[in-house]
């Protein structure tokens, strides 16, 4: 081979798309790519349509290393959306406004449906009407017509990488360009630019036109601290990705999953918590990554992920966490839906829809039914207390969302199951602080007891572990009940507190206070942290339905996903022997050490947290370097032979 061939070779694997290879933040060529892309890009920084369109054709290139033939794709809803919005800006007459704007959301989310929901849609119309239809990729069959070869599968549809994502972005472009909270943009370049900005574009967060446009035409700046901010939060997101997720999910997690009957039931709930730390490790860490690139470049992403695992509750969970999506849901689905103002018709449209593709999913029309009971029953209350109705209409509201925030990331029975677990978990939140003390008491009594009495007389691993679960709550209730007894009442300024006497005291002796400001502080913390436990137990709980419908094909996606969870659910609520716990501990003690490490960093005071990171960002360049070196060393100790792409790749 002479050299010609070998320059000619590399330059055909570089710029050709290798689908085993996708372009990760985790590669060494990505760095490679990254480090020519700043160099050229330090060229003309200060020159806007110019940086901005070079920009645009850097991300198109990443996105064709990433998905291939998808890049057309990804160029359609770019000039699909620009000129929508451009068309919908010009038209001054309300109806055709809200016309065009319908039209250009069934466009973007058909374009998805087409995509993410062919296999369901498919089963769902043979099901129904006895066919026997097939998926077939049309736009395979097109592009092999505008090629004149067969050079494209047909058979299957594959989902494009990151096609969730720039899909909700362009339809959030499009309807704020409708309510009139932006312009829209001016320039192709740009608006392509927006769209496809390389970072950030196959997994978030989505970002909202309103809050980059105005960035495009800001002169780069770029100072020493914020260098230095971006570095941290590319060597944190490395970190996260490489050390916490890649470690947990090779060593551990995905083996468990992949079979759960092998394990030990210790083992599955290990695995089920180790996967919630490891899924916020790697998205987080990709959000970290892109947050850090684009900084370098001069450009802010919205903040994504702040402490998930500190939520004291479930509602305060999704204000935590992938909030770009949480936000998204709240402005074009959840307050479009009638908020916690009233229901409308999409409302029930949803119910009614979410009733019949549970039942399909299920393969039993005894799910319709539980949910038309009660859907009755809600409207029954709601008639019979007219006073109630906005709380209930905001519950449904809030339910739905999170229904179809669900079904977002997939067709998939235990994607429905995930998003409604959250939803039941913000309705019961919500109700639950409306309650006393005593009523919670009772009632998370009376929920242990039956609880129970279904794991005794049923024999059903499920029920053993509702038991064990409601128990603790109980158990934690009670405690909870007592700290709020004990910590002393405020004392308004300018009174005088009057302090009971413990009768152990002696008369005419000095009363023994019954807390300090310490106290009290102790008690609050205590409190604090068994919401936090109990929000986390519950979250990780849906992580089982969560990722038993992961990475799968979407032809054999529910029925596989199904009897994973039902197995992981099996064995971690049957019989363990508990004297092979110690042994198993031994056996997995590095994984649960990262797992221990890895959240004692997660719930370290974000004051701390800030305070390194500005340490960081303050060292002399040559030390920075140093460090960095060093990391990356220290990062290569744990890198797998065969790295894992970012999970939510997938969606």
């Amino acid at each position: 081979m002479t050299l010609w061939d070998i320059i000619r070779d590399f330059f055909v694997s570089l710029l050709s798309f290798d689908q085993a290879h996708p372009l990760l933040f985790t590669q060494f060529y990505f760095w490679a790519f990254f480090a020519l892309v700043f160099a050229v890009f330090s060229l003309f920084h200060s020159k806007v349509l110019l940086r901005n369109g070079y920009l645009f054709a850097v991300s198109l290139f990443f996105y064709y290393k990433t998905s291939g033939v998808f890049l057309a794709l990804l160029l359609f809803v770019i000039v699909y959306n620009f000129f929508a919005a451009k068309g919908l800006h010009r038209l001054k007459k309300e109806g055709w406004r809200k016309a065009l704007t319908a039209f250009s959301v069934v466009v973007d989310l058909g374009i998805l449906a087409y995509f993410k929901y062919a296999y369901f849609l498919t089963d769902f119309v043979n099901n129904l009407l006895g066919l026997h239809l097939e998926v077939h990729d049309v736009l395979g069959e097109w592009l092999n017509m505008l090629v004149g070869a067969e050079v494209f599968r047909v058979d299957a549809i594959i989902l494009p990488v990151g096609i969730s994502f720039f899909t909700f972005q362009a339809v959030s472009y499009v309807v704020d360009v409708k309510r009139r909270k932006i312009a829209p943009v001016a320039n192709f370049l740009d608006f392509g630019f927006y769209l496809s900005f390389f970072p950030q574009l196959v997994a978030g967060p989505i970002v909202r036109a309103v809050e980059f446009v105005e960035q495009l035409h800001k002169p780069y700046n770029l100072s020493r601290r914020w260098f230095g901010i971006a570095v941290f939060w590319i060597m944190n997101g490395l970190l996260k990705k490489l050390i916490l997720a890649d470690y947990l999910a090779v060593n551990f997690c995905d083996r468990v999953f992949e079979n759960p009957l092998l394990y030990s039931g210790f083992e599955n709930l290990s695995a089920l918590f180790c996967y919630s730390l490891q899924v916020y490790a790697d998205f987080s860490g990709y959000t970290d990554i892109a947050t850090g690139v684009a900084m370098l470049m001069g450009f802010y992403l919205p903040k994504n992920f702040d402490s998930p695992y500190k939520a004291v509750n479930t509602q305060q969970f999704w204000r935590r966490w992938h909030m770009s999506l949480s936000r998204w849901l709240r402005d074009y689905l959840y307050i479009p839906l009638g908020g916690n103002r009233n229901a409308t018709p999409a409302t029930f449209v949803i119910i009614l829809a979410v009733a019949v593709f549970g039942s399909f999913l299920s393969g039993s029309w005894w799910v319709a039914f539980g949910v038309f009971v009660v859907a009755a029953g809600i409207g029954l209350w709601a008639w019979l207390r007219p006073g109630d109705r906005k709380l209930i209409t905001t519950n449904i509201n809030s339910m739905n969302t999170m229904l179809l925030g669900g079904l977002w990331h997939g067709a998939s029975w235990n994607f429905m199951i995930w998003g409604g677990l959250n939803g039941i978990g913000m309705v019961i939140y919500k109700i639950w602080t409306k309650r006393s003390m005593w009523a919670k008491l009772l009632i998370i009594g009376l929920v242990t007891v039956l609880c129970g009495t279904l794991s005794l007389t049923l024999h059903y691993p499920v029920w053993n572990m509702f038991f064990v679960w409601t128990l603790i709550i109980l158990a934690g209730t009670v405690v909870k009940a007592g700290l709020r007894h004990a910590r002393p009442a405020p004392v308004v300024p300018g009174s005088t507190p009057v302090m009971p006497v413990p009768s152990s005291v002696a008369p005419g002796s000095a009363p023994v206070m019954p807390g300090s400001d310490r106290a009290s502080y102790a008690l609050a913390w205590l409190d604090r942290a068994w919401d936090i436990f109990q929000t986390f137990v519950f979250i990780t709980f849906t992580r089982l339905f969560f990722r038993s419908g992961s990475n799968l094909d979407p032809a054999l996606a529910n029925e596989q996903a199904w009897n994973t969870a039902k197995n992981m659910v099996n064995q971690i609520g049957g019989a363990w022997d508990l004297s092979l716990v110690p042994q198993m501990m031994r056996a997995h003690w590095a994984v649960l050490l990262v797992f221990v490490v890895g959240m004692l960093i997660h719930w370290l005071p974000e004051r701390f947290k800030r305070r390194y990171r500005i340490v960081f960002a303050r060292l002399p360049l040559p030390v920075m370097a140093l460090v960095v070196v060093l990391i990356i060393v220290f990062f290569y100790q744990f890198i797998t032979a065969d790295l894992q792409t970012f999970i939510y790749f997938q969606f």
